[in-house]
């Protein structure tokens, strides 16, 4: 009992309150350009085909590792003499989200539709830009031993943040509009810009460039990403690498065709944007949390592969729900089933995921590797399947759309199977162990 609260004791840490307040700021800005904007798109009367549309937005997360190295090293004129690197960079992406979220929320959903993807475009720029300063100083302040607490408030900030711009904006939205809710949530963001104001600076420099190399931009891309994929591919061979790859963009494809139009099915069964954030804003959110919990106990039991396969079948299957909840109409118990079957598997199968794309990385490119994998992540989902989806529901209504999208499910299920057996085929054809002596 002494060394469990022992170990408590990190959390006391000034440190560990500053990454809550950075995780908070950094979780903020993505629902806000996800189903929080596609509720206001709908309330607009825009139509789903139209509001599919805007999954183009969120390609700033697929491709931040592009300009990972520049946030990395660059140094900012004045800023990064006063402040530090890392501190200077989180300021300067909090003012371009604080800017971005209030031009976002001034746009006119139908006259200015152009100007507000614009703006959302921005949002997802400045937000995939400050998720990677606020990861880079996490792991650069503290110690070892404090990493493991760090990781943990982390994913309670941002799970905070996507709760605020989550059922919080959609609470605010009935009672003071669209646009002052969106000025709320620009306002919000001064958390984040307090936190990196009493922020210590990490005494880290950047690693020097390897013997031999050209040094400036060359450097940068040779270390940043080339490397990284190298390493992946050698390690695998062509072939086990490209299906893990497209694995990993199919995976969860029946689960984001959801993304966008979720949100305008609510709406347009009937339901208020206060039944939203109380069900699926709120109810959902803790769901999804212990879907988490469910999901790492999964992946012990089973092992990856396995666990991978059953979460993908139930993920898939929980999209029938919504069909079910498209008959019965805006009926209160349905909308919780819906939500709670929906929430609890994509925990799960969010939880395998992120442990199998950990267990594909490098010790020597754990950090690189894990933002090129899941800025891959879901990569032909994000681009083909969301953007469709608005054009899907529009040729075969609700009912029609939520089966279709349990189907996706069967790529990716598909692939784990490949993947399984390929395993299986690798470990027969291992030598056997040598036995341990014990001399």
């Amino acid at each position: 009992m002494k060394a469990y609260l022992d170990s408590l004791a990190a959390y006391r840490d000034r440190r560990i309150f500053l990454i809550l307040l950075l995780g908070f700021s950094s979780g903020l800005p993505l629902l806000l350009v996800l189903s929080t904007l596609s509720a206001r798109l709908r309330d607009a009367g825009l139509s789903t085909g139209t509001i599919g549309l805007f999954a183009y937005v969120l390609a700033p997360y697929s491709f931040k590792f592009a300009w990972a190295p520049l946030v990395d090293r660059l140094p900012l004129p004045g800023l990064t003499r006063l402040l530090g690197r890392r501190r200077s960079w989180l300021l300067v992406t909090q003012a371009g989200l604080i800017l971005s979220i209030t031009l976002l929320a001034m746009a006119d959903p139908v006259a200015g539709t152009a100007g507000l993807a614009v703006a959302a475009l921005a949002v997802a720029f400045f937000s995939a830009s400050q998720d990677i300063v606020v990861d880079a100083w996490r792991v650069e302040v503290l110690p070892e031993e404090k990493l493991g607490a760090g990781a943990a408030v982390v994913v309670i900030g941002y799970r905070l943040g996507m709760f605020a711009a989550g059922a919080g904006a959609l609470f605010l939205a009935d009672r003071i509009g669209w646009t002052d809710t969106y000025l709320v949530m620009a306002l919000l963001v001064l958390v984040g810009c307090l936190a990196a104001l009493l922020a210590p600076e990490p005494a880290v420099t950047p690693a020097p460039a390897p013997a031999g190399s050209a040094g400036g931009w060359h450097s940068w891309i040779e270390q940043g990403v080339v490397a990284p994929f190298a390493d992946f591919f050698q390690r695998r061979g062509l072939a086990v690498a490209c299906v893990i790859l497209a694995f990993i963009s199919l995976y969860k494809a029946s689960d984001v065709m959801l993304t966008l139009m979720a949100n305008p099915f609510y709406l347009d069964l009937g339901f208020t944007k206060t039944d939203i954030a109380e069900v699926s804003g709120t109810f959902g959110l803790f769901v999804g949390l212990f879907g988490g919990v469910l999901g790492g106990a999964l992946a012990f039991r089973l092992g990856l592969l396995p666990a991978l396969l059953v979460s993908g079948i139930l993920q898939g299957a929980s999209n029938l729900a919504f069909a079910v909840l498209a008959v019965t109409g805006p009926v209160k118990w349905a909308f919780y089933l819906a939500i709670l079957v929906e929430n609890l598997t994509g925990g799960m199968g969010t939880a395998v995921f992120v442990a199998y794309l950990s267990s594909l990385c490098t010790v020597h490119f754990t950090a690189t590797q894990y933002a090129l994998l899941t800025s891959f992540m879901q990569l032909f989902a994000k681009f083909a399947v969301v953007p469709a989806s608005g054009f899907i529901a529009e040729a075969l209504g609700w009912p029609g759309f939520f089966i279709l999208s349990a189907v996706f499910a069967l790529p990716g299920l598909l692939l784990v199977l490949w993947l399984r057996r390929r395993v299986a085929v690798a470990d027969r054809a291992a030598p056997p162990a040598l036995p341990v002596s014990s001399g």
